[in-house]
């Protein structure tokens, strides 16, 4: 039995070793990837907060979004990338379960962000008239709130349950921390951890229908007229695509990690785990970007705007 605490103790990442002859082409690749990825959400985070006119009920998710996309990007970059540059696949114990912390707040909090944002596009287009009386700005603070706080919630109660555990392996099948790869690693019994694993799964499936139902009512309403016909092309399809490629991927890795078996599907699980982590967050800032005119023709003025001031600037020095 290895004992929790101990400072020496250290998680093995076999995840990496297929990347050890290409690591250091794998090391500039995800470099690229994550420089694009901070860059193009702290720009567009920016923009939705200089510009008054973004400050909307939509947009304001679509920030939330963008935030939580940087905050999970940023608890699978910096390890991985010093891992492909060190050649060490290793992680302490406090480290291991600081990533688990980040990454499932990340993975909850952004399953939460949709569903809610699924709740204000039902609103928008099935009671255009009570809009702005429903997503009052006290409404939206509040599920903002909600969002981050029921996520951490989900998330703290799962590492709880898994930092109680004596461990009998250091070894993780995974290029990151996983809460159930460090749950099969115990010595004991963990059945609660079972339990509480399925309980997320009833949780999860009840946003599921929430969004579905959302989602039916909204493509009901939206066949009705040509004017909300194009605000769902705009608004919820974008929202569409993320949520579908998220819950595939997501949902892919979490049943390979309890129920795959075998080396091919691990290699697999590898890269679905891998995806929902890096995917979501440079994806979503393109797909909103490049569907949602509004959001793209402030983007253009603000920024144009900019551009203009310091050529002129330019120019007079």
């Amino acid at each position: 039995m290895m004992e929790n605490s101990s400072t020496e103790f250290m998680f093995v990442l076999r995840g990496l070793n297929d990347s050890r002859t290409n690591k250091h082409i794998y090391f500039a690749f995800g470099l690229v990837v994550y420089i694009v990825t901070l860059f193009v959400n702290l720009t567009l985070i920016i923009t939705i907060i200089l510009e008054k006119m973004l400050h909307e009920p939509m947009y304001l998710f679509i920030c939330n979004l963008y935030v939580n996309g940087l905050c999970g990007a940023s608890a699978f970059y910096p390890k991985i990338l010093a891992d492909l540059f060190t050649d060490s696949y290793v992680i302490s114990y406090r480290g291991c379960l600081l990533q688990i912390v980040m990454v499932f707040w990340y993975a909850f909090c952004e399953f939460t962000c949709l569903t809610v944002m699924a709740y204000d596009r039902y609103v928008a287009i099935c009671k255009p008239l009570d809009y702005h009386s429903i997503m009052t700005p006290q409404k939206v603070v509040n599920l903002l709130v909600f969002t981050w706080f029921f996520s951490f919630l989900e998330t703290i109660i799962g590492v709880a349950l898994a930092a109680r555990l004596p461990l009998c392996g250091n070894v993780i099948e995974k290029t990151y921390c996983f809460n159930w790869d460090v749950v099969k690693l115990s010595c004991i019994d963990v059945t609660l951890n079972n339990v509480y694993g399925y309980i997320l799964i009833f949780s999860h499936f009840s946003q599921s229908v929430f969004i579905t139902v959302s989602y039916f009512c909204i493509i009901r309403a939206s066949l009705r007229s040509k004017t909300e016909r194009v605000k769902f092309m705009q608004t919820c399809l974008p929202h569409l695509i993320t949520l579908i490629n998220y819950i595939i991927s997501l949902l892919s890795d979490a049943l390979c990690a309890r129920y795959g078996q075998g080396q091919g599907l691990q290699s697999l699980r590898n890269i679905l785990g891998m995806e929902f982590l890096v995917v979501p967050p440079l994806l979503n800032p393109i797909i909103y970007g490049i569907r949602m005119a509004q959001f793209r023709s402030r983007f253009v003025k603000m920024y144009s705007h900019k551009i203009n001031f310091l050529t002129s600037v330019a120019h007079q020095g």
